[in-house]
């Protein structure tokens, strides 16, 4: 089938060639003029036969909003329009009631896979009427990973794939997966730094790496931390500050109106809240408490010298 798709950066880029690959017509637009075919959204939707299914794989917020607006002003009645990115699931529902009045149907998906995907495919959860689903579900099917084999031999159904449920189901599982992930990482992190603060443990790369096989925690998180370290054993090269991209803060704001105990992702966005202090003012107030009733010592904060030279 044919497909327009809006964004060509990392994801975008290798789904497109994914897509190809499989036998399917990719008309792309970017901002970049060296990546795209057509060099306006109008030329995108002139390159496509009705009815038309351009999947938007942009960053969440106002580039998403502010694109889907635009494609109500080109599109025709009976074409879909495809939220591929992280977009927040509330989102989906004022995209798809808007788009609707002119007869243009809406769908969510949540993608995972990153860079990676282009190789092994993408995980997508997807939310939308099932008559929109179907119209983008050869492309799903592109996309979407190999079936991978069950004991006697038989695809396992479903497996890099669902139709979650309507509209923002998609995006609101592809929140709590990165929710999940964010906790599984910082699960890693912790662990990693434990072996690293001994002095038993000579081989602390060897130890990660012998958790890919055989065991529980096993997992493509655990594979491509060996990875990093192999390319940098003590992970000298960058810093530990880490962002968070929305998903995080959305499922911890979830798992508070729904009365959903989340500890380990919730102490895991927090964490990522305090990489990004050099001087932590909360661990300065602990320290000065610490110091007052029980007489701890403190340690001063080292003061910048002036070179005279």
């Amino acid at each position: 089938m044919q497909l327009g798709l809006i964004g060509l950066g990392k994801m975008g880029g290798n789904m497109a060639e994914r897509l190809r690959r499989a036998g399917h017509e990719v008309v792309g637009y970017d901002n970049a003029p060296g990546k795209r075919d057509v060099d306006s959204l109008q030329g995108l939707v002139d390159a496509l036969e009705a009815p038309r299914v351009v999947w938007v794989m942009v960053p969440s917020g106002d580039p998403t909003r502010q694109t889907v607006s635009a494609l109500k002003e080109l599109l025709s009645e009976g074409d879909v329009v495809v939220d591929g990115g992280n977009s927040k699931f509330t989102d989906d529902k004022i995209h798809a009631d808007d788009l609707a009045t002119v007869g243009i149907g809406y769908v969510d998906a949540g993608v995972s896979g990153g860079v990676w995907g282009l190789e092994n495919g993408y995980a997508l959860m997807v939310g939308g009427s099932k008559e929109d689903v179907a119209k983008v579900q050869p492309v799903f099917d592109a996309l979407k990973p190999p079936a991978p084999q069950d004991e006697s031999g038989q695809a396992v159904p479903g497996a890099g794939f669902v139709h979650a449920g309507p509209v923002g189901a998609g995006h609101f599982a592809k929140m709590v997966h990165n929710g999940i992930e964010y906790a599984m990482m910082q699960a890693y992190g912790e662990g990693y730094e434990l072996l690293a603060a001994v002095d038993l443990v000579e081989d602390v790369p060897g130890v990660i790496a012998s958790w890919t096989q055989g065991t529980v925690i096993r997992s493509w998180l655990l594979d491509l931390l060996v990875r990093a370290l192999q390319e940098d054993p003590g992970l000298d090269d960058i810093t530990g500050w880490a962002a968070d991209s929305g998903e995080g803060r959305w499922t911890v704001e979830q798992a508070i109106e729904h009365a959903v105990p989340m500890p380990a992702i919730s102490a895991s966005l927090f964490a990522r809240f305090a990489s990004r202090q050099d001087d932590s003012p909360t661990m300065k107030a602990v320290a000065a408490l610490r110091n007052q009733f029980g007489g701890h010592a403190v340690q001063a904060k080292k003061q910048e010298v002036e070179d005279p030279a």
